[in-house]
């Protein structure tokens, strides 16, 4: 069968972009159906939005050539500091902090906006041959038969592949019509997410303060004096924050936040997120592939969520070239299969034990803060436990494809 193109991919957020410049570059021509007009996210004002983008994924980044575009622009986070406590009474006398000079490689990872990176995915997207980026159009329908898969657009439009991506998040309408049925449960927390601008400067730090409504991150972002904020309260908690004007709002996050930066202001916009579970029971199906949220949503707790996603691009992107080079259609059932055994046992491994440090750390059982208290004591006391720590952290561990590695595939 002649296809339209080798490989289309559902949704263009972060996952998709960045899995579309991997294959492109192993020879695969690639199609991206992205909802959102392209140029008005890319030339977005600062609005606070960012990720903690591992080590990992850094190495991935410069390896499909977008990092080079970005690396100005991001905050090296040279320290974390951990710690459990109630909002206005501080922290707690046990404490983990893990310090970047504990490893060789480096910055355990960078802070960077999303403005800045969807734009670097965009020009890259542009510069690369083999790519065809349709923006403004959604998949509506798909239908998988012997020799590809074929999908209707929202415009009507019939395009032709030998495999089907879903990179459209949790909701997603790929795994939906594979007959993909998910898992998951809801937290009763939502994520407060905005920037501030503070007095002091950060130094590279992240901070992530446990409270017994939920985590408070506080994430350093380029210039030294701005962070960017991922609060988690109770639903209904949340719900009536956002409602607040600035001032308000600012003045409810002050006593979580504390004054260890001196005085603090909100900057760009206020969102919330509802925090939830969401795993795939399967990550592929005929002629159809997972990845990024689609394949699993996590709690934003370590703040590991596009970085799990990368894992999943970098290990599709192998599995498939490495396939073609064997003479296999980017379909191949063997090919589909290797990936899901790659990933789906580390993906579910990290999103249970994200869930259960959530609930560990969302309490103010007396026993329960005893218990981790001491346990956080314990790992900051033993070097080499906390070098573990922050090796798995930046992305370091396990059996790594090729370009988590910062090699070409």
């Amino acid at each position: 069968m002649t296809w339209d193109t080798d490989i289309l991919i559902a949704g263009g957020g972060l996952n998709g972009p960045a899995l579309a410049l991997a294959l492109a570059q192993g020879g695969f021509r690639v199609t991206v159906v992205d909802a959102r007009p392209a140029r008005s996210r890319a030339e977005a004002g600062f609005d606070g939005r960012a990720y903690a983008l591992a080590i990992a994924s850094v190495r991935l980044l410069t390896a499909i050539g977008v990092w080079q575009r970005v690396a100005d622009k991001a905050q090296p986070m040279l320290q974390i500091k951990a710690s459990d406590g109630r909002a206005g009474e501080g922290s707690g006398p046990f404490f983990l902090h893990f310090d970047a000079a504990e490893i060789e490689e480096g910055p355990m990872g960078h802070m960077l906006e999303d403005r800045h990176l969807y734009a670097a995915f965009l020009d890259a997207m542009q510069a690369t041959p083999g790519i065809t980026l349709l923006s403004g159009e959604s998949v509506q329908a798909q239908e998988v038969g012997p020799s590809g898969v074929t999908v209707t657009l929202a415009s009507g439009r019939r395009l032709t592949s030998g495999l089907l991506v879903g990179c459209d998040g949790r909701g997603s309408g790929v795994a939906t019509r594979a007959g993909i049925r998910r898992i998951g449960w809801g937290y009763g927390q939502t994520a407060l997410v905005t920037a501030i601008r503070h007095e002091k400067d950060h130094g590279g730090v992240a901070h992530q303060f446990f409270m017994p409504s939920g985590p408070l991150a506080i994430l350093p972002l380029k210039g030294g004096h701005h962070s960017s904020i991922v609060w988690s309260e109770t639903d209904a908690t949340a719900a009536a924050i956002q409602a607040l004007p600035d001032t308000e709002y600012l003045e409810a996050l002050r006593p979580r936040f504390g004054d260890f930066l001196g005085e603090i202001a909100l900057t760009g916009e206020r969102f919330t997120y509802p925090l939830s579970l969401s795993l795939a029971e399967r990550f592929i199906a005929p002629r159809v592939a997972l990845v990024g949220d689609a394949a699993h949503g996590v709690h934003p707790i370590a703040g590991q969520g596009l970085n799990l996603g990368l894992r999943d691009v970098a290990a599709l992107a192998e599995v498939l070239i490495l396939a073609r080079r064997r003479g296999e259609e980017p379909g191949s059932p063997a090919a589909l299969e290797e990936y899901q055994r790659w990933r789906r046992f580390d993906s579910t491994a990290l999103a249970l034990g994200m869930d259960t440090v959530n609930r560990l750390f969302s309490s103010d059982n007396p026993l329960l803060r005893l218990g981790r208290d001491l346990g956080m004591g314990v790992v900051n006391a033993l070097p080499g436990l906390r070098r573990g720590f922050i090796r798995q952290a930046a992305g370091l561990t396990g059996e790594l494809p090729k370009l988590l590695t910062g090699r070409q595939i």
